[in-house]
């Protein structure tokens, strides 16, 4: 084959590489980070009457933007009875009025409750109840809350960047009540689990870049063997969400947003 035909294939060959590249690129940053999946799942439990719960976690938001504004539309298209979040509402300091004016667009019956993440915690405002209970959330760390005489919510510190207490979140809950865990980091499942009947985590992203048939990259500490999906230990169901937001890196790849629904009944 001719020198200058070979040449040629290349060009063509490389032009079609970085096409492609360029592509799942534009994806990765301008796509699936704002298509948000909505997962759903029922749960048997033994209540009064059943419960819808939408599960977030990590927003990192810096307010009301195309990703927020795709959430809060799919909430009021849920209706859902209860709204758990679990930690890292915001990336860094200036994210907390934005966080704000997320948050009061949240509306469920039985409340919104929130606990902190390894990104709140680096980033604490003083008075950090006060601030989500003006934006419309309850805001647990090692304390329990309750939703209705029996459903109880504990709500746990991140295990990551804080101190963890489940004695001192369980005081005062009825024994035979649902009990509600949320917490950030999932590795502490390994001590709340056989606690509660059903924990809620994140702080994984799932991820965020996900080649397929290949584990995650990177995973940031904490996780411990739980990254996404339906984990049971001791009587306990844990559920690791994807998250909605991004962290690091704007990106994500075969690891979308997440929004679970999953109903108690």
């Amino acid at each position: 084959m001719p020198i200058r035909k070979r040449l040629t294939r290349w060009r063509i060959i490389l032009l079609i590489l970085f096409t492609l590249l360029a592509g799942l690129l534009v994806y990765a940053y301008e796509v699936e980070p704002y298509r948000i999946e909505v997962t759903r799942y029922h749960l048997a439990a033994t209540l009064q009457s059943p419960i819808k719960i939408a599960h977030l976690t990590d927003l990192h938001t810096y307010g009301l933007g195309r990703r927020e504004g795709q959430m809060i539309a799919i909430l009021k298209a849920e209706k859902p009875d209860l709204i758990v979040i679990t930690g890292d509402q915001i990336s860094d300091l200036s994210g907390y009025d934005g966080c704000r004016q997320v948050l009061q667009q949240l509306h469920a019956p039985l409340g919104v409750w929130v606990v902190p993440g390894n990104h709140d915690n680096w980033y604490r405002i003083a008075k950090q109840k006060e601030f989500y209970a003006e934006a419309g959330a309850k805001f647990l760390k090692n304390e329990s809350g309750k939703v209705r005489d029996d459903v109880w919510i504990i709500g746990l510190d991140d295990a990551m960047t804080g101190t963890p207490d489940i004695k001192a979140a369980l005081k005062g809950v009825p024994e035979n009540a649902y009990k509600i865990g949320l917490f950030h980091a999932p590795a502490y499942f390994d001590v709340a689990a056989g606690k509660c009947d059903v924990v809620f985590a994140g702080h994984t992203h799932g991820g965020q870049i996900r080649v397929p048939f290949l584990k995650p990259f990177w995973l940031p500490k904490a996780c411990g063997d739980y990254v996404a999906g339906w984990y049971e230990r001791a009587g306990s169901k844990l559920y690791v969400s994807r998250g909605i937001g991004t962290s690091i890196v704007s990106v994500r790849f075969n690891c979308r947003p997440e929004i679970a629904i999953i109903t108690l009944d």
